[in-house]
């Protein structure tokens, strides 16, 4: 790696933006390199409340997830990438079975294409003699916040961060580099406005305050972590079992004006899934889990923590006199995992439950 006084000139940013473009990127700007001091005060705040909830990606250690320079030594400038994952078409639920709803942000890897974009950016940068690393979905670093600094877009009421016309259907992706790219101070105005409705519309309660989440209610996060689910919380899953969008869904950023951005991507194709057998789930092999949804985050690579998702869905969602659901139940109520097994017997309880007319 040469010194910068010896590399060549740098690409714009007018050129990066064209190379990004052909892998769907539609929004880049740049931050300085300099740390988040803000977000690093927030996140060691809210750990210390408990708010994270156990989580660790970015909570695991804060002083590094907020300074670019813990990634590149010497970096100067930080280019940041949105991509859009919305669609302009649903796909179409099955009518037959159980099916279980996956978030919309891990229908398909949404996270490899920008990779890719980014990549190609950043070795066109590596060539002119600067260092550029790649992150995206990386614990090193902290991709809302770099981006927000970057003027890409605004935090919502839901944590998340808006872009302006667009809303927050966006997977985000930095290339931290010591080439001195000139950052866009214009910080973007709160566009929410007095608008709630993200935080009516959580299930479970799990936004506290505006921007704030608490992760022990985020059902994103309850789908993920290891454990039983709360009993609480388990009617309010429903059908999920993966992932959660209903802080975006009823979002009118995102939802009117998302469509603006949006991913060519065949919804009803066999590379999407947008819905899982819960029940063809519940009669796999771990093997066959993994094969299918292993590029999902699960807890210690552990499938039992999507069986047990499927478990919930089945109570919440089956047809009570449904016979195939009821044997799936009964067999894993006989379960060697003790989190199978109360997931199960809560589930058959639950349908009994609801084949039981309300006065």
């Amino acid at each position: 790696m040469t010194s910068p006084t010896e590399a060549a000139a740098f690409p714009s940013l007018a050129r990066i933006e064209d190379l990004v473009r052909e892998h769907g990127i539609s929004h880049v700007s740049v931050a300085s390199a300099d740390v988040l001091e803000d977000t690093r005060s927030v996140l060691h705040r809210r750990k210390e409340l408990g708010l994270h909830d156990g989580m660790q990606f970015t909570y695991r250690n804060p002083d590094r997830s907020t300074d670019p320079r813990r990634a590149v030594p010497d970096a100067r400038s930080v280019i940041v990438a949105a991509r859009p994952y919305l669609t302009d078409s649903e796909p179409t639920r099955p009518v037959t079975g159980v099916h279980a709803r996956v978030g919309r942000y891990a229908w398909v890897d949404h996270y490899e294409p920008l990779r890719v974009g980014l990549r190609i950016a950043a070795a066109e940068i590596q060539a002119a003699g600067y260092r550029a690393a790649v992150f995206a979905d990386d614990n090193s670093l902290v991709d809302r916040a770099i981006a927000q600094r970057a003027g890409l877009g605004w935090f919502g009421k839901n944590a998340n961060l808006l872009l302006p016309g667009a809303g927050s259907f966006f997977t985000l992706g930095s290339i931290v580099t010591s080439a001195p790219y000139e950052p866009n101070e214009a910080p973007v105005s709160d566009g929410c406005g007095t608008c709630v409705r993200c935080i009516d519309g959580c299930p479970t309660g799990a936004i506290v305050a505006p921007g704030v989440i608490d992760g022990a209610r985020c059902l994103s996060w309850i789908l993920q972590k290891p454990g039983p689910i709360p009993i609480e919380f388990r009617e309010a899953v429903h059908d999920r079992i993966y992932g959660c969008d209903d802080c975006q869904d009823v979002c009118p950023i995102s939802v009117r004006l998302g469509p603006r951005n949006t991913v060519d991507l065949d919804v009803d194709g066999p590379a999407v899934q947008a819905f899982v057998d819960a029940i063809e789930l519940l009669d796999s092999t771990d093997e066959t889990i993994e094969a299918r949804h292993g590029r999902w985050w699960i807890a210690g690579r552990e499938m039992r923590w999507l069986r047990r998702n499927a478990l919930v869905v089945i109570g919440n969602t089956a047809d009570p006199s449904d016979r195939e659901a009821r044997a799936v139940l009964d067999r894993y109520r006989a379960d060697d995992d003790p989190i199978l097994v109360e997931h199960a017997v809560w589930a058959f309880a639950r349908l009994d439950e609801r084949a039981t007319p309300t006065s």
